[in-house]
């Protein structure tokens, strides 16, 4: 728990997020004595990372940089300049585009080049993955496992939410964020024949007063049972892994409502605890590999079955100048200006 605080403030500066809003994710932590699951998935993605590419005799040391706490950055990429390393792919652990998922990230390997002294070291980001084939399988395995605990008579009054990370209104205005996701949850219902669908949103941490996407995953629960709906599945889907959002914010907070609310609830796991997603992180280290021509056959042929049933094809590898450009707002409070959005 002593660690709780200094990383939620690694996390929250500069943003917008009221200090008692901190206080209360501080207190999410408490029930879980302080731990959050994300690191130890983080290991073993790695460990099923390193397999895939032994599997394809591509020898390439695996590093990893947290943004916001041990193992940091700045020291991984020290290390990277002690190991001798020029060049690097990075594989961001978010697969849809917006500020916080990617441009920010990119800001951040900069800033630690800076204070690592490596700004010779060449960093590529991998494309974002959100249509991959193989993510979508995963998504696909983990409803049609929430799916199969329900009965059959069951599922025929079902409503499957897909959540995702909410982000305020005037980020998402700048970037393909609430696209890519739609498009992720299309492909993922239209492979399992479900209908009743909705992508909703979860863990927003501004104020009142700022605009974020919604519904709200609590308020839809509310809408649904006001409709007469009592059998909601929760599937994750703008989250690879099982962390502190997810454990809290749909394991407690959704699964107390449904409980109030007398409904069947069930959440599934996240792609990324999946064998698949390693073998996706490893197609993109590959593809990266062979070819930096975004049209390159061997991409365009991974996504041959999927545009059959709408997928727009791979994401672009490198990100347009402007995209996903955001300024956070500040608080309104005496002497300063009122906030406003870019």
């Amino acid at each position: 728990m002593d660690d709780v605080m200094p990383f939620l403030e690694n996390v929250l500066r500069g943003k917008n997020v009221p200090h008692s809003r901190m206080l209360e994710v501080a207190h999410h932590y408490e029930r879980f004595d302080g731990v959050s699951p994300i690191n130890g998935q983080n290991r073993r993605l790695i460990e099923g990372l390193e397999q895939e590419l032994d599997k394809r005799s591509i020898k390439l040391p695996v590093y990893w940089g947290n943004r916001n706490w041990h193992p940091m950055l700045a020291d991984t990429i020290k290390q990277m300049k002690a190991d001798g390393i020029k060049r690097a792919l990075v594989f961001i652990t978010s697969a849809y585009s917006s500020y916080s998922g990617c441009r920010q990230y990119r800001e951040d390997i900069e800033k630690a080049q800076l204070e690592a002294d490596a700004a010779d070291i060449q960093f590529d980001k991998l494309r974002v993955f959100y249509n991959h084939p193989l993510f979508i399988e995963a998504n696909i395995e983990a409803v049609k496992a929430g799916l199969d605990q329900f009965s059959q008579a069951d599922q025929k009054n079902l409503h499957v939410a897909f959540t995702a990370h909410s982000i305020p209104m005037a980020m998402a205005a700048n970037c393909d964020y609430v696209k890519q996701l739609t498009e992720t949850c299309e492909l993922t219902a239209k492979a399992l024949s479900i209908t009743n669908f909705k992508l909703v949103y979860q863990s927003r941490s501004g104020p009142p007063t700022q605009l974020w996407l919604e519904p709200d995953v609590l308020d839809y629960m509310r809408e649904l049972h006001a409709d007469g709906v009592r059998h909601v599945l929760l599937h994750p889907i703008g989250f690879i892994s099982d962390h502190m959002e997810i454990v809290y914010d749909l394991d407690t907070e959704a699964k107390e409502l449904g409980h109030e609310l007398g409904m069947q609830f069930v959440r599934t796991s996240t792609a990324g605890t999946n064998s698949k997603f390693a073998r996706m992180m490893a197609d993109l280290v590959e593809e990266r590999l062979e070819s930096n021509n975004v049209a390159d056959v061997t991409k365009e042929t991974v996504f041959t079955e999927r545009k059959a049933i709408g997928c727009f094809g791979p994401a672009p590898d490198v990100c347009a100048p402007g995209c996903c450009t955001y300024t956070p707002t500040r608080p309104a409070h005496a002497g300063a200006q009122r906030p406003q959005g870019s």
